[in-house]
């Protein structure tokens, strides 16, 4: 017997990041011992920081293993509190503006499904990350789509402000960037916020990259803006800043109201976050500012081996201001390949240079403006990154 499957679950695909890491793997299981490098999926090969490892094992020895209040233990929601304090120069209230959730996944979803109602538009910049389309059409919201212009990523601000009308809910801005690395300008953002305030449109800023920036830039944030710390919904977590995409811990910052609202979906979609987590987290947020200097400085050098390389072998690149991802265009090498699709010449890395990557169409609505652009990541080891750069010179810098 068949079984019925809604038709909000048919309008969207199975997330292409994580399956190119499957195919990846399933090559590499084919071929024991052949080198591959995977700079699709966005996580770290590297070892989270050791005092964040030991303060999860000792909330575990110290019996932190049940629920924890929904919405976030005391001392995560006070660490958050302390370090948007330092970093930004305001302080939430850790009682009605602030919820830990599982993961900054969440938190989007959650943020989506408390205040999205069916029949709302939801402004999305693409190309974007992929999970904000499927996010819109499970609040039953319908997303509309505005162009980022490469190679800078800037968007035109007539379009942007024919976005916006009667029916606008929420923007969604990452900032920095997933997939392009774009950062957000003080007078991009204050264009959106006018246009916020203009709609009664709430801004909600996925910022877990916060602190991936390159080139002096500086991270600003919507809710500072004049006027927008009441209709921005600021989201953030561990995953990147502490390189532990697996623990799931991400928060949301917003208003006493929205906060509310937000609460009441993620206590229905998950109860809560890890416990012991949660206190390994509180205590990462407490390190000093030197961890962010260093960390800048790490994944500049990152970016900075990876690039070249890119560019050396026939690729197109487009700038990277900041998170840890490098967008480019591949249509040479696919004319010299012979694929004409971004999807087939994905395949292809995997299959015959042993690199994965991310092809573009996964992050456009019409997935032709995407069919000759290719997703690198860059958060590995200086060794796994030369791996890649032999491979990529073995397998395309001959051709």
């Amino acid at each position: 017997m068949a079984i019925y499957t809604s038709k909000k679950a048919n309008v969207f695909a199975e997330s292409v990041i994580r399956d190119m890491t499957r195919q990846f793997q399933a090559r590499m299981n084919a071929n024991p011992g052949k080198a591959g490098v995977n700079l699709a999926q966005g996580f770290p090969d590297f070892a989270a920081p050791a005092s964040m490892k030991e303060a999860a094992c000792q909330a575990i020895r110290d019996d932190i293993n049940q629920y924890a209040i929904t919405w976030g233990t005391k001392n995560i929601r006070q660490a958050i509190a302390d370090k948007t304090e330092r970093h930004y120069g305001h302080r939430p209230d850790t009682e009605t503006e602030m919820t830990v959730t599982c993961g900054t996944t969440e938190a989007m979803m959650a943020t989506m499904m408390a205040l999205v109602d069916p029949g709302d538009e939801v402004i999305v910049f693409e190309p974007f990350y992929e999970n904000y389309g499927p996010d819109a059409i499970l609040s039953g919201a319908e997303p509309k789509f505005v162009r980022l212009y490469e190679p800078d990523w800037h968007f035109d601000r007539e379009e942007l402000a024919d976005a916006f009308n009667n029916k606008t809910r929420a923007i969604i801005i990452n900032n920095p960037s997933n997939p392009t690395g774009k950062v957000f300008t003080r007078d991009e953002l204050s264009f959106i916020a006018e246009l916020c305030q203009k709609w009664d449109v709430v801004a909600i800023t996925d910022e877990i990259y916060e602190h991936m920036l390159y080139d002096s830039r500086a991270h600003i944030r919507m809710a500072d803006l004049e006027g927008m710390r009441e209709r921005t919904v600021t989201i953030s977590g561990i995953s990147k800043t502490y390189s532990a995409t697996g623990w799931r811990v991400g928060w949301v910052i917003a208003p006493a109201q929205a906060t509310g609202a937000i609460r009441k979906v993620h206590d229905f979609l998950t109860v809560g976050a890890a416990a012991p987590l949660q206190e390994a987290a509180a205590h990462a947020l407490a390190y000093p500012e030197s961890y962010y200097t260093d960390l800048t400085a790490l994944y500049t050098a990152k970016r900075d081996t990876l690039m070249p390389v890119l560019e050396e072998v026939g690729f197109q690149v487009y700038p990277t201001q900041g998170a840890y991802y490098i967008m480019t265009d591949a249509s040479d090498l696919m004319a010299k390949t012979g694929h004409d699709t971004d999807i087939a010449f994905a395949r292809w890395l995997i299959d015959e240079v042993g690199i994965a990557t991310v092809p573009g169409s996964s992050f456009y609505r019409n997935k032709a403006d995407g069919r000759t652009k290719i997703r690198f990541c860059y958060c590995k080891k200086p060794e796994t990154l030369e791996l890649a750069a032999h491979l990529l010179r073995e397998g395309l810098g001959k051709l």
